[in-house]
């Protein structure tokens, strides 16, 4: 027989013990699920949540604070067509398109406010705050408003950045900053996923990195986030200093200095002037985690009042990897080794992580080494690393006859490029690469393109330019030993389809890769089997 039975009768001191437990175990109970993140950790408690209101945008733009704005702003946007229902749209000019003329857009999709600099009060409800109004002012108008509204302001961009640094100051979270030339975006996807495994954590939406991108993030920011994970990106000196004002990030992680963006920012050396600022902006107590193999990312040691964490290959520094095995496109295995103090032995582990390519091992580097200062455990920066996607910044597709095509078509520089090839050098099959025009490498362009055509003649048993600037790979190829019937010369994506298509068998792998205005995602997209 089964069903409901009484509980058996209690003496005075279990009925305490019992009440004690239960209260002890509800209250770490509610404690543990208001601290776990959204990703699949845990379920998170989001009652009472402090997020951004209109109240605060006033506040950081005009001083006031009126008590009859306590409306909730969801997320800040810049493209009508992602506008959410109580978003902020920020109208900015663009090189095609004045958001000023998607307002209307808009506030259809249900956003409540626009900050706009045209003056729009013959289309929208407007409160114009070019003057500051006093505080009975701007009340009374919220208070005759009704519905999505307009704020008149001297510069929407500007606007943001106020709104967004005042902010991030009314919050407890700490900000880890990502800079470098390459692997940016795939750093703080890992970083990211290992720091998830104990705090909330938020990160830059794709690449989001600039004086735009940053503060948008910055405005998705709640009371329940802990840790937020920014991609800092660099064009003109005095840029990342900016968006760490911005920020306040209290640590730092430097990848390495390329040439990518050479063509605005100038030499290497000013290319590692304006990534250092970063460093230089860490308070006393933050860490600088900076790669050793690099000399112009190790100098920058000297830059900051921070404290120093090198990672690298090198075994007399604070993390660093060794025996790495590339395991094609199930990732790498190699030996980790950290070490707390001087002349004392270093611990060891051995990983295997779903990062394709062996120089992914410096990602899973920088990635151990903010969870080591942010006093994470092993277990959780393994799980965070073994958690990592495969598909951060490459992704493989098959054709319909079975060949395997990798995808690597986000961007390109010499050090990507290199990185890729290397990566095609260990897969089994007939290797071809298929590689476009790196932008932007001023000073470094021709330098750049012979590097790139040097490994491939190394690596690849056939090779298909596109581009002009490409033609100098395939030059680089032919010189260093390459047939010239294995190298083809094309000038658009569309011949480049064309040729690959017949030629193209069960067990080939394709390497596609260029910057991103060579569009050479095309060729991915024609040659994809479709599911």
């Amino acid at each position: 027989m089964c069903g409901w039975r009484s509980p058996p009768a209690h003496n005075g001191v279990q009925l305490w013990l019992h009440l004690s437990f239960a209260i002890w175990f509800n209250a770490w109970w509610f404690s543990w699920i208001s601290h776990r993140t959204a990703s699949g950790k845990a379920w998170q408690i989001t009652k009472d949540l402090l997020v951004i209101l209109l109240a605060d945008v006033l506040e950081a733009l005009t001083g006031i604070r009126p008590a009859n704005a306590a409306i909730e702003i969801p997320a800040a946007e810049i493209d009508s067509r992602q506008a959410v229902p109580g978003c902020l749209f920020v109208a900015l000019p663009g090189e095609h398109h004045d958001g000023h003329d998607f307002v209307a857009e808009a506030f259809e999709s249900g956003a409540r406010v626009a900050l706009v600099k045209r003056d729009l009060r013959g289309q929208f409800n407007t409160i114009d705050l070019r003057q500051t109004p006093s505080q009975e002012e701007l009340e009374k108008k919220l208070s005759e408003l009704d519905g999505s509204f307009c704020l008149l302001v001297d510069e929407p961009l500007t606007a943001l950045q106020e709104a967004a640094r005042f902010w991030r100051k009314k919050l407890p979270v700490e900000v880890i900053g990502i800079t470098g030339s390459v692997g940016k975006s795939t750093t703080k996807e890992v970083v990211a996923e290992v720091l998830s495994q104990r705090y909330v954590t938020l990160k830059n939406k794709g690449n989001l990195n600039n004086e735009i991108g940053l503060p948008l993030t910055m405005l998705s920011l709640t009371e329940q986030h802990e840790r937020a994970v920014l991609e800092m990106g660099f064009y003109i000196p005095g840029e990342i200093n900016f968006l760490c004002d911005l920020a306040s990030p209290h640590i730092g992680v430097v990848t390495n200095i390329g040439t990518v963006h050479a063509s605005r920012a100038g030499s290497q050396e000013d290319i590692a002037r304006g990534k250092a600022e970063l460093v230089e902006a860490l308070p006393e107590d933050g860490h600088a985690i900076l790669n050793y193999d690099d000399l112009l990312v190790r100098a920058m040691a000297s830059n900051t009042k921070a404290h120093v964490f090198f990672y690298g290959m090198d075994s007399s520094i604070d993390l660093w990897a060794d025996n790495v095995e590339s395991l094609g496109l199930e990732g790498i295995r190699f030996l980790l080794h950290y070490r707390q103090q001087v002349n004392r032995p270093a611990e060891v582990l051995q990983l295997r992580v779903p990062l394709i390519g062996r120089h992914s091992v410096q990602t899973a580097l920088r990635a151990a080494a903010v969870g080591l200062v942010d006093g994470l455990t092993w277990q959780e920066i393994v799980s965070g690393l073994r958690s990592a996607s495969t598909e951060l910044s490459l992704m493989a597709v098959r054709t319909e006859n079975g060949a395997l095509i990798l995808d690597d078509t986000y961007n390109a520089s010499p050090e990507s490029m290199l990185a890729a090839l290397n990566l095609l050098h260990d897969l089994e099959g007939r290797r071809v690469a298929v590689l476009g025009d790196m932008l932007e490498l001023g000073q470094y362009e021709r330098h750049g393109h012979q590097m790139v055509g040097i490994r491939a003649a190394e690596v690849v048993d056939e090779l298909i330019t596109l581009g002009e600037r490409a033609k100098i790979i395939a030059e680089a190829a032919l010189d260093a030993g390459l047939p010239a019937e294995k190298i083809t010369i094309l000038e658009s994506a569309e011949q480049v389809i064309q040729y690959l298509q017949p030629n193209l068998n069960s067990g080939d792998i394709v390497l596609v890769k260029g910057s991103n205005l060579m569009r050479m995602d095309r060729i991915v997209s024609a040659l994809e089997y479709p599911v």
